[in-house]
């Protein structure tokens, strides 16, 4: 029996050989790589219709699948976008997953290429913004995106985020873009760069025509990492940070304070302060207590900093699952010099994360697939003191005011101008603690069922999310004493002086509380069809309704939203596509019968390289043409703190009216405030978009966009529209009108030569608008009307140079200021009534909120594993207004003054100075918003530059188990060219300087 059963066998062993060879003659290989030649591991292979011929390419990009020549091939990467080409014979098929096969999303439930959208979106990946080893991914974007502005501001690193503006400026109302993660309005803030796939820019109506009223300012929109199909991948990254003030301000010594302080007596014909001996007493330290000399930055603030960065993420699947789970920590110890100085705690600036995300897609069935995504964040910061706020005082104290510690070991400070809560040192140091711990979730499940059984094409999808978020404070701060001396001189005696005590020492706080806390639930379900009729009818059709829940912390911050949107896709030959999308929304926010706004979108597009004219152009690869317009609406209110604007609003302030003749009724406190607005409606945008995509010379990326937007119905106060007679606070209206235009275009370029490739590029972004309407009260003068000049336009007066003398003061025009002497600012009689006072103001310079220009460019290359990339980014028509205290505006009384400020203020030897006098009283002629402080805030950064190594895989398979390693070398804003120079120009307030960083990573993948 057993020897029958061995040749049966043999038999079945037989027949499967030449079966198998067969399978093999008819397998086509081939290979997937992205731009840089880099193999695509994980990507899907299939035959076009065919969904059962699924392969999945190896760690070397390359793959083998049973197919025909002439059978389309369709390949879909989620982390590199998807293409479709055509089996030729069975030679091996090199798919580079280019410029056309980026996928598009613009949430309808199904991602597009970039050849089918008809949208405009930018989309960046994260090989591209993962370079600055930033603590999140909105600090990782800064320099990217075409269409994207992100500006960097400053504050401790804990709290310091970007602002984020898509086309610049928009509306009266509000400007900020809407942020979503995974397609739900979430804050990126907590996202890691490492588990962040893409950022997609959606700019105009048909990018963002199904997000309802939180559009219309365009979206930047996260797609996190996700799984591959049989594949399996780890990573360990590692980022050691070395973080450097850059910029520090510079203040005077003690001496040259006093001398500073002694010459403005002079200017306003008081007495010197400090007689002549004092000074040299700052100078030579021999009273150090009584006459002390402190650099109370090098006394605060130590020079560098570290940050830390691990990750490590798991990657892969099955032939029916999906997964991708990721671990991310991050701590960051600040630049508190002796932040150790006392037993069981810390006064260290501190900040630590842990990031835990899993991200899951399962295959329940051929039909059914689903999808989990869970983040969860818990982080903890830690800051010297209560609410100090080190900087102001690093702003603000003399090195003349008091001595870090007295001599009976006090902290220095006292009673009068200069008190010890000031002292800087002590409030590092010995003012205990505070912490803040934040936890947040964010989860959403999401269920497609295909209904082909019912009708072919056809399929429901669900999706439910839940998100919470809360923040808790805890107060161990203390209070300290504190000592000083109030010292006199006598040229006899010398200096005598009285010391003074204050303060009372406490124990260290216990008190916790709730400082925010927010949740929100998503809702939505609807139906779809996708279906392509013969070889050139593609058609998707979506039906959706989404319900929205948000609960704040604070009053008045539930919020509800609904949308019902229909969209529609329809291609025909890979040529010409039509995009049609009308939604409906509804929110609470809005006055009962003006819930609810309709937003139609129409939007086209024409793959001009699909033609059969186009085909002997060898030179165009892909080009394509489209065009969008839409009306998107907003349910922005028309104050940020008002909610039920329709409503009359009876106040215990304003306008009284009394109702006996003694005029002593009894009605009450109640008065009549804000009259009720009637005649409500939506603020709305018009959105008009052209552009081109394209792909040229095998391997340059071009895209331009030409948009214009009318903004009108925003609310504006009438308050221009009504005199004083009314009587009552007049109401709120819809009518303000901007006008905003601009263009956009962006070029990347990579060439393989040999074993180098080389890669370079870079974006170009200008925006304008223009203030047609918003009810601005009639002006006597036209240099005060701000209709018809652009948003957040600077207003000033305009500096002729300074008084000369006391003859000059006499000759010149009189200025209504306040008491002027020689040194002051003289301004320009801008509207000739032979005045100069507040109807002298006038447009200059731009905005100080956000640049017309942005622009970057970046260059890169690599051979044989060894690379470098560079990123600059720059702004153009900026401005910025240098009122920060003691730096520019000095005031001796209460103020430290500034090196720079010192070498180039006014003196009578000095006429053609920079600044004006120094000042010790107030100085409100000087201190008026002019053009003396207008400065152009243009720069240019190096953003990023890195330096790596890829080990050769000849070398790590030795290890058996490393799959690929990369070393870098990383630099972060370590250039800057611009005019401030001794600020920079992206924060020249009165707080922390932004850094500049060194950074040696490691990346290992098993």
């Amino acid at each position: 029996m057993k020897k029958y059963r061995n040749l049966m066998w043999a038999c079945l062993a037989s027949l499967a050989i030449p079966a198998g060879a067969q399978d093999a003659d008819n397998n086509i290989r081939g290979m997937v790589v992205d731009k840089w030649g880099h193999p695509v591991y994980g990507a899907s292979v299939m035959v076009k219709g065919m969904p059962e011929t699924r392969v999945e390419t190896d760690k070397d990009g390359k793959f083998s699948i049973e197919a025909s020549a002439g059978q389309q091939l369709n390949i879909v990467s989620v982390d590199k976008g998807m293409t479709t080409v055509k089996a030729e014979g069975k030679s091996l098929v090199k798919v580079v997953l280019n410029y056309a096969g980026q996928s598009i999303d613009v949430g309808a439930g199904r991602t597009f290429t970039r050849s089918e959208s008809t949208a405009a979106v930018s989309t960046i990946y994260n090989e591209d913004f993962d370079k600055r080893s930033a603590k999140n991914v909105s600090n990782s974007l800064i320099g990217q995106g075409m269409g994207m502005m992100v500006l960097q501001n400053s504050g401790n690193y804990a709290d310091v985020e970007p602002t984020f503006y898509v086309r610049g400026l928009q509306s009266l109302s509000s400007s900020s873009p809407l942020i979503l993660v995974d397609g739900l309005e979430r804050d990126m803030s907590l996202l890691s760069s490492e588990e962040v796939e893409s950022v997609s820019v959606l700019k105009d109506a048909a990018a963002v025509a199904l997000y309802g009223y939180k559009g219309i300012n365009g979206a930047i929109l996260i797609t996190t990492k996700r799984g591959k199909y049989n594949s399996k991948e780890i990573r360990f990254t590692y980022d050691h940070v070395n973080n450097y003030m850059n910029r520090k301000p510079e203040f005077v010594d003690a001496s040259t304070y006093a001398q500073a302080y002694n010459e403005a007596c002079g200017y306003e014909g008081l007495s010197p302060r400090y007689a002549t001996k004092e000074v040299e007493y700052f100078r030579n330290g021999e009273y150090p207590y009584l006459y002390p000399n402190v650099n109370w930055l090098e006394e605060t603030f130590k020079n560098s900093g570290i940050s830390n960065k691990y990750t490590i993420e798991f990657r892969g699947g099955g032939s029916k699952f999906r997964y991708y789970s990721m671990l991310d920590l991050v701590t960051d110890r600040g630049f508190v010099k002796e932040g150790d100085m006392n037993d069981g705690y810390s006064t260290q600036n501190k900040y630590s994360r842990a990031n835990l995300r899993t991200n899951m897609d399962i295959d329940v069935s051929r039909t059914t697939k689903l999808k989990v995504n869970i983040l969860g964040t818990l982080s903890e910061s830690l800051r010297p003191g209560a609410s100090a706020n080190l900087w102001d005082m690093i702003y603000t104290v003399p090195a003349a005011a008091f001595p870090i510690k007295d001599e009976d070991g006090l902290w220095g400070g006292n009673n009068t101008t200069w008190l010890g809560t000031q002292n800087p040192v002590a409030q590092s140091q010995g003012a205990a603690y505070s912490k803040g711990h934040t936890r947040s979730l964010f989860a959403d499940i999401t269920l497609n069922q295909d209904l082909s059984a019912v009708t072919e094409g056809l399929g429901f999808n669900f999706r439910l999310a839940y998100d919470n978020y809360s923040s808790i404070w805890e107060d161990h701060s203390q209070a300290y004493r504190y000592g000083g001396y109030v010292v006199s001189y006598d040229e006899l005696t010398g200096p005598l002086y009285t010391r003074t005590t204050a303060g009372e020492p406490t124990e260290m706080g216990k008190s916790a509380s709730i400082n925010n806390w927010a949740r929100q639930f998503n809702f939505s379900g609807g139906f779809d069809y996708n279906r392509t009729f013969g070889d050139k009818h593609d058609v998707y059709s979506q039906l959706k309704w989404e319900y929205e829940y948000r609960d704040s912390y604070g009053l008045n911050t539930t919020i509800y939203r609904q949308n019902v949107s229909w969209f529609t896709h329809y291609g025909y030959d890979k040529r010409y596509f039509l995009d049609l999308a009308l939604v409906g929304s509804g929110s609470s926010l809005l006055a009962p019968g003006h819930k609810w706004a309709f937003s139609p979108t129409v939007s086209a597009a024409w793959v001009l390289s699909e033609e059969y004219f186009m085909n002997n152009a060898a030179w165009i690869d892909f080009l394509k043409l489209r065009a969008s317009f839409g009306i998107i609406n907003a349910d922005y209110l028309p104050a940020s703190d008002v909610y039920d604007y329709w409503d009359q609003i009876y106040t215990t302030t304003g306008t009284r009216y009394m109702f006996n003749s003694a005029y002593d009724s009894t009605f009450g406190t109640t008065e009549l405030g804000r009259l009720a607005s009637t005649n409500y409606t939506h603020e709305r945008g018009y959105k008009y978009n052209v552009g081109v995509d394209a792909t040229l010379f095998k391997g340059l990326n071009l895209s331009v966009d030409a948009y214009y937007q009318r903004r009108n119905n925003i609310w504006v106060s009438s308050e221009g529209k009504y005199t004083a007679v009314l009587g009552q606070t007049p109401p709120y209206e819809n009518a303000g009108v901007v006008d905003s235009w601009g263009g956009e275009f962006s070029l990347d370029y990579t060439k393989r030569i040999g074993d180098v490739v080389l890669n370079a590029g870079g974006s170009f972004n200008w925006n304008r608008s223009e203030i047609k309407e918003q009810l601005e009260e009639p002006r006597m003068y036209d240099n005060l009307v701000q209709t018809g000049h652009s948003l957040n336009q600077i207003y000033g007066l305009e500096a002729v140079g300074f008084f000369k003398d006391a003859d000059d003061i006499a000759n010149s025009l009189p200025q209504s200021f306040g008491t002027v002497y020689p040194g002051d600012i003289k301004y320009r009689d801008v509207n000739g009534d032979k005045v100069i006072n507040s109807n002298d103001v006038t447009a200059i310079g731009y905005s100080t909120v956000a640049p017309e220009i942005y622009y970057t460019f970046h260059l890169g290359a690599e051979w044989k594993g060894l690379g470098f990339d560079a990123q600059f980014q720059g702004t153009g028509r900026y401005s910025a207004i240098l009122n920060t205290k003691s730096m520019f505006w000095p005031l001796l009384s209460t103020t430290t003054l500034s090196t720079h400020y010192y070498e180039n203020r006014w003196t009578p030897d000095n006429q053609d100075a920079k600044y004006p006098r120094l000042s010790t009283q107030s100085n409100t002629n000087n201190y008026q918003t002019n053009t003396v402080w207008l400065a152009d805030r243009s720069f240019l950064k190096l953003r990023n530059i890195e330096v790596y190594y890829n080990f050769p895989k000849s070398w790590l398979q030795k290890t058996k188990f490393i799959g690929d390693a990369r070393l870098y070398v990383r630099g972060v804003d370590l250039l800057c060219f611009d005019k401030i120079d001794v600020l920079d120009p992206e924060s020249y307030g009165a707080t922390n300087p932004l850094n500049k960083s060194l950074i040696v990573g490691l990346k290992v993948g098993f």
